[in-house]
């Protein structure tokens, strides 16, 4: 296993709601130059693109992937590049062909160039109906029932594989849903607790697709990028899970959420419409025991609901008030 640090650092899925606001902070850290933004068909923010080197790359073509690693002298790879719970529903076979097969060409090429590091998140998709809902333990049952789910097991069965066989030094972590003030959802069930925000700033008025007592563990986007950081700036030493470790900053239901909104914005309406995105709601864990990530490497989130909440209405007030979408 390699002893070298992160130099340079391919970001696969960069355009996506993680990679765009994870590839920033890389930059921030790493500098422009020594971080690399991959995307597929979404068009690049100005900022991302005008921030460092940005490269178009279809994830399921190793060679599309490889030489990005050869032109940049890669040495870490941060590969988010997937397609969602949702969308995975609706189109399994590219879900299995984007999740499986881009993972396995980024843990080919990181064998087979020798890089330093690779992280790919895993999810709370990997928990099916078997799997005990409350607080959620690192070490337990995954029978998911969504196509997003199966390929998020057998990525963290890859991952442990390719770390104990070929001592590839893969880092994971299992996110809740995630909330971000930056970029819209992309596909995801927990992606309700995103839209509600938009609609009540412009419209007053939301249509949530789960039902109102449906509580899902979140996490807010500063945590998630946190947790990605500081999990692949851990010594190795300290990485004992090859597999993926629990991670969660909070749990809620949809209508705790609509009421905290209504503190700001008293004359907000939510009504509830459950559709298919319920069912897979429903098996998935209402909150998560990621104590194994807080002792062996110090995770720890900053952001509960009211601070989430207070944040992300100011952050997208502000973005509206200038005419941003």
């Amino acid at each position: 296993m390699s002893t070298k640090t992160m130099k340079r650092i391919l970001v696969t899925g960069a355009t996506g709601q993680i990679g765009s606001e994870l590839t920033i902070e890389l930059r921030k850290r790493y500098g422009g130059d020594n971080v690399v933004a991959a995307g597929h068909k979404r068009k690049p923010s100005e900022k991302l693109f005008s921030s460092g080197p940005f490269e178009y790359v279809n994830v399921t073509q190793k060679d599309e992937i490889e030489k990005v690693v050869k032109k940049y002298d890669i040495d870490t790879i941060y590969h988010l590049a997937a397609v969602l719970s949702a969308v995975g529903e609706q189109n399994h076979q590219l879900a299995w062909n984007v999740n499986m097969g881009g993972l396995y060409n980024a843990l080919e090429i990181a064998r087979e160039h020798e890089l330093v590091r690779v992280f790919w998140p895993s999810s709370i998709a990997v928990f099916g109906p078997e799997t005990p809902r409350v607080n959620t333990p690192q070490d337990t049952v995954l029978i998911p029932t969504t196509m997003y789910g199966v390929t998020k097991v057998a990525g963290e069965l890859l991952c442990n594989y390719y770390f104990l066989r070929f001592g590839l030094d893969v880092r994971s972590v299992r996110y809740p849903g995630i909330i971000s003030s930056e970029t819209p959802p992309g596909g995801g069930t927990t992606d309700y607790a995103v839209e509600i925000f938009y609609e009540a700033i412009k419209n007053k008025r939301y249509t949530c697709f789960v039902r109102e007592d449906t509580v899902l563990p979140m996490m807010y986007m500063p945590d998630c990028i946190k947790a990605d950081i500081d999990l692949m700036e851990a010594g190795p030493s300290r990485i004992k899970c090859r597999t993926s470790y629990n991670v969660t900053g909070m749990s809620f239901s949809a209508g705790e959420l609509a009421a905290e909104i209504k503190k700001y914005i008293p004359e907000f309406e939510c009504e509830y419409k459950p559709d298919f995105r319920q069912k897979i709601a429903d098996s998935w864990p209402l909150s998560i025991d990621d104590s194994v990530a807080r002792e062996e490497w110090g995770w720890k989130p900053t952001y509960d609901l009211a601070a989430m909440t207070k944040d992300m209405i100011e952050k997208l007030s502000k973005r509206f008030a200038k005419g941003k979408p």
